[in-house]
């Protein structure tokens, strides 16, 4: 699975896993597969709506997701998960 690691515009960083509670409320968001939405349209709005998914599952409190959130974050990378040691 991968996770993301976001940069707030207070340059504070967090990284979330997307766990598969997140996959699957991204499903039900875009409606269609995980997988193909990342891989094959490669819209950054989904890693956007993953990132404040991800914030709001770890007990944040994010605002709506649109422009307020967005203003909020200053990058937002997806990178491999760490492997179990």
């Amino acid at each position: 699975m991968a996770k993301l690691r976001v940069t707030t515009s207070d340059n504070q960083v967090t990284d979330y896993e997307i766990t598969p509670i997140i996959e699957y409320a991204f499903e039900q968001y875009a409606k269609k597969g995980f997988h193909k939405a990342l891989i094959e349209d490669q819209k950054q709005s989904d890693i956007y709506w993953l990132c404040w998914e991800a914030t709001r599952r770890a007990g944040g409190s994010p605002k709506p997701f649109g422009d307020g959130f967005l203003e909020t974050l200053k990058s937002v990378e997806v990178l491999e998960s760490d492997p179990l040691v």
